[in-house]
């Protein structure tokens, strides 16, 4: 089929190019799309060069499924538009909390995947939401959540390639022991950790958790109580969790590691030893979402601790998406 790629350019336009490749997505023809400023530039996808195109002047009627990964400012004003003519996979924040919309993470809600008929529209949840909702809706379905507390430590690349180049450049000021300057965080982020990311509500809490709040709630159950602090952490992919989950029922670690690791999208990586876990490194460039560090939380009662890894380009954005794509297809286009 004729697909577009929006954003074409950015980190996560990149992975999805990356993912489309390796999982052999049925493609005829490839249009890749950006703004203005990178329109004309060149990108080899399935062997063949593209010259990205102008979104202001794409004909989204040429596609049947077109993948946004632009932000949100370019998702408002365009997503509507590509709308009308063509299944939009919406990557930005922009949709998420609009009830006629579906927030999709195939593993856990995809019997919902129907719902984008009301708009054409279905959105990507956010890159720290997606490995929780992957790695508890097993458990939810055994044991019955009752309530989340996620400490979430993302690394740079979730504030885009400036954050990296960031990154990477104050890292080699304080190595030569230059002044270092901040542009795209709120404190030094090299050799530091910022217990701070998108901007404050008045309750306190940032909008990024506040997210983890809405979208975990939207997707696997309303009733789940969630609660969660999100730091930015020195690390340039993949994003690490750190979760404690309270049941409704009795449970069984046996089981629950056992279920994980037949879980779809999940692996168990959980050995009492040094190194016997999943660090940000480990998990860069992989598709799965992995989970260690199982284990009973001693001081509550029906609860445990769990940590949960994952690249936030792909599976926390790119791709997901893809596996979007990939449902609607097996379900001929219709969620069933």
């Amino acid at each position: 089929m004729n697909i577009a790629i929006v954003g074409s350019t950015g980190n996560v336009g990149r992975k999805l190019i990356e993912v489309l490749e390796k999982k052999n997505f049925p493609v005829t023809e490839a249009f890749l799309v950006a703004s203005s400023k990178s329109s004309g530039k060149k990108i080899n996808f399935l062997g063949k060069e593209h010259i990205v195109e102008n979104l202001e002047k794409f004909d989204f009627s040429k596609v049947k499924i077109a993948f946004f990964a632009a932000g949100s400012s370019v998702a408002e004003r365009w997503v509507p538009i590509a709308a009308k003519k063509t299944i939009v996979i919406d990557n930005s924040k922009f949709f998420r909390k609009d009830p006629d919309i579906p927030l999709i993470v195939p593993e856990v809600n995809s019997e919902k995947l129907s719902n984008f008929k009301n708009k054409n529209i279905i959105a990507n949840a956010n890159c720290s939401v997606i490995p929780i909702v992957v790695a508890l809706k097993p458990l939810h379905d055994l044991y019955d959540i009752k309530r989340i507390v996620a400490s979430t430590y993302q690394s740079v690349s979730g504030a885009g390639k400036a954050g990296m180049d960031e990154l990477i450049s104050q890292t080699k000021e304080i190595l030569e022991n230059k002044k270092v300057v901040s542009k795209n965080f709120t404190k030094q982020i090299a050799f530091n950790a910022i217990p701070h990311i998108d901007s404050f509500l008045e309750n306190g809490s940032t909008k990024e958790e506040q997210k983890n709040h809405d979208e975990i709630k939207k997707i696997m159950d309303s009733k789940i109580k969630v609660t969660s602090t999100c730091v930015r952490i020195p690390v340039l992919v993949s994003h690490s969790i750190s979760v404690n989950v309270e049941f409704n029922k009795k449970y069984n670690l046996d089981e629950i590691k056992k279920v994980l690791s037949s879980a779809p999208g999940c692996k168990v990586i959980d050995e009492q030893k040094d190194g016997g876990y999943i660090t940000p490194v480990d998990a860069e460039n992989k598709f799965e979402t992995f989970i260690s560090r199982i284990r009973q939380d001693t001081s509550q009662d029906n609860t445990i601790n769990m940590w949960i890894v994952s690249d936030n380009l792909l599976k926390g954005a790119a791709l997901n998406a893809v596996e979007i794509a990939e449902t609607l297809i097996k379900n001929d286009f219709y969620g069933k």
